[in-house]
């Protein structure tokens, strides 16, 4: 019973951490060195990955009629066949792709390495740090600033490829956080706090989707029903907290900008490095 609470507890903490920009992995790796979850190394690196398809399903749900491709249209892709596609929504889908293939193609190829040199407390407490400071810094920079790309359908390819390198650095260093990773390029490239969120959070889909199999097919789909019903409590965790956060969280940028969220990670980079650096 203690491990499906933990599950639970787990699955808020991504579904809160996933959509803010302070690193869901980062809070992940920092709870599970503090609360004892027992279960196995190997089904912990599946489980704190897959869980996050419960968030990312909370994306799909309610952004449904933004992303689906499919259906009539004033501007359809072509004809026969290709009446029944949208232009506009395959525009963003390549967008979005072109965007995940520099991180995907780091990940897939280092993704051991990586978390062999940068899984641990300390270097999540540093890119907290840092990643907070950017995010201050680029605020002040661009305050007063009109982005020259407002709405998520400004986003050119170019854009778009760019925002998914500074996704690469999330993919190399936990605790960066993939949203604030692409937040902070969106920003620095002109493009509004509003489209950069929205267009983050379309780029979760095909990330998560994608870290999610790949963990799955390494564990070897050898789940028992404990393990199952763990994963299955974690991501409706997640789901359901992740509906609220995302709403509030497109709500909180219409006034406000990300500073806040900087501070927050600083805060809490220092509490962490001084508690294992030092404390334990």
């Amino acid at each position: 019973m203690i491990n499906y609470l933990i599950s639970i507890l787990f699955g808020l903490i991504e579904g809160i951490t996933e959509w803010l920009p302070i690193s869901s992995t980062g809070h992940m790796i920092i709870f599970n060195n503090l609360i004892d979850f027992a279960v196995s190394e190997e089904f912990y690196k599946v489980y704190e990955v897959v869980i996050q398809l419960g968030a990312i399903m909370a994306v799909v749900v309610l952004f449904f009629k933004d992303i689906w491709p499919f259906g009539q249209s004033d501007e359809p892709l072509g004809k026969g066949i290709l009446a029944i596609v949208r232009k506009d929504k395959m525009i963003l889908w390549t967008k979005i792709i072109i965007a995940c293939l520099p991180a995907a193609v780091i990940g897939l190829a280092f993704d051991d390495v990586f978390d062999a040199l940068f899984y641990n407390p300390i270097s999540v407490a540093l890119a907290l740090i840092i990643v907070g400071i950017a995010f201050i810094v680029i605020e002040k920079i661009n305050m007063g600033k009109d982005a020259s790309m407002k709405d998520i359908r400004d986003i050119s390819y170019q854009t778009a490829v760019l925002i998914g390198v500074f996704q690469v650095i999330a993919a190399v260093f936990p605790g960066s956080s993939r949203s604030g990773c692409t937040i902070i390029g969106g920003l620095i490239l002109g493009v509004s706090r509003a489209a950069a969120t929205e267009f983050t959070f379309y780029l979760a889909i095909p990330v998560m989707f994608g870290a999610s199999l790949l963990k799955i097919v390494k564990y070897g789909l050898a789940f028992s029903t404990t393990e199952l019903s763990l994963l299955l409590a974690g991501s409706i965790s997640a789901f359901i907290v992740s509906i609220f956060v995302i709403r509030f969280i497109l709500s909180y940028i219409r006034k406000h900008d990300f500073r806040i969220f900087g501070y927050y990670r600083i805060a809490i980079g220092l509490i962490v490095l001084l508690y294992f650096g030092f404390i334990v």
